[in-house]
């Protein structure tokens, strides 16, 4: 697929020598999806890149905010700018290259024949990681084996962060009761598209660590998330 009608949201924080890069990979591959990037004031320059290629490409736009506002606020602003204008799949993606723009045809494939919800998956058959450590798997596989327990949902991929949404599915869900950040953030959108009755299919990804830059993850996020599975599941 082309990605026409596709609305590609990237949160950035410091992604300088990565934005350019990602919009070229991006576009390679789905020339027809457009790519809204939303920073959080970044301090090395990444808005001001980002609005320079803006400024070239009608395909790209940027949503500046005042300060590091979180990742869960950032994808939440992405999906009302991207259903106010009217687009049908809205995607959530790293600036990173850890989810490959490679897997985007794919994943607008399989909303297009109907799937609500396409995860790009890392622990279902043919998914992966690499060149990740032994402690940043424990707590990723951990931290899913966790969530899926308690919540008692069968995906395998709990906490994946490349997602392919319909429309429909963002206008039904009461995004304005979503609170949670980082892994948090994406097993609540999860569990309440799950909850409302969507299609949610995982296929397969690798997984690569970032290339250049530093990780935004933090024992805050962390904590968070084992709080918000209870806070999910009571309210089931």
């Amino acid at each position: 697929m082309t990605g026409d009608g596709a609305l590609i949201i990237i949160p950035t924080y410091n992604e300088l020598e990565n934005v350019a890069p990602i919009a070229r990979a991006v576009h390679d591959v789905v020339p027809g999806a457009h790519l809204l990037f939303v920073d959080d004031g970044s301090p090395d320059g990444t808005g001001a890149l980002l609005d320079e290629l803006a400024a070239k490409d009608a395909r790209v736009r940027v949503l500046h905010r005042a300060g590091k506002l979180g990742l869960g606020t950032a994808y939440l602003a992405g999906f009302a700018d991207g259903l106010a204008r009217g687009y049908r799949y809205l995607i959530e993606m790293d600036a990173d290259f850890s989810h490959d723009p490679k897997y985007l045809p794919g994943m607008l494939a399989r909303a297009a024949a109907g799937t609500d919800v396409v995860i790009g998956s890392r622990y279902v058959a043919g998914g992966g990681t690499e060149n990740w450590g032994l402690a940043r798997k424990l707590l990723s596989q951990g931290g899913g084996l966790y969530a899926r327990t308690i919540l008692r949902i069968a995906l395998r991929d709990v906490t994946a962060g490349f997602i392919c949404y319909r429309r429909e599915v963002l206008e039904r869900l009461a995004l304005a009761e979503v609170r949670s950040e980082g892994y948090g953030f994406q097993i609540e959108m999860k569990v309440r598209a799950l909850r409302a009755g969507f299609r949610v299919e995982e296929m397969p990804i690798v997984f690569v660590d970032r290339r250049v830059g530093q990780s935004k993850m933090s024992k805050r996020i962390v904590i968070e998330a084992l709080a918000m599975v209870w806070r999910l599941r009571r309210q089931a």
